[in-house]
């Protein structure tokens, strides 16, 4: 693969790994007191033009 796909692709995950914490404790925030509470999540990555769907699934403990 080319530099310039491998930097792009980089860029694009680092995107959505930051959007996506930010995301998740700004909802963690808003619901209050999660402490002792595991919450199920799952992330479903489509990419138009291409057949693929990626699903990741796991766990996020909330928070005080």
């Amino acid at each position: 693969m080319s530099e310039d796909f491998n930097m792009s692709m980089r860029k694009f995950l680092k995107q959505v790994g930051v959007t996506s914490q930010q995301a998740i404790e700004e909802a963690l925030r808003n619901a209050g007191d999660t402490s002792g509470r595991q919450f199920e999540a799952k992330v479903v990555l489509t990419i138009d033009g291409l057949d693929m769907e990626h699903v990741v699934t796991g766990s996020i403990e909330g928070q005080s």
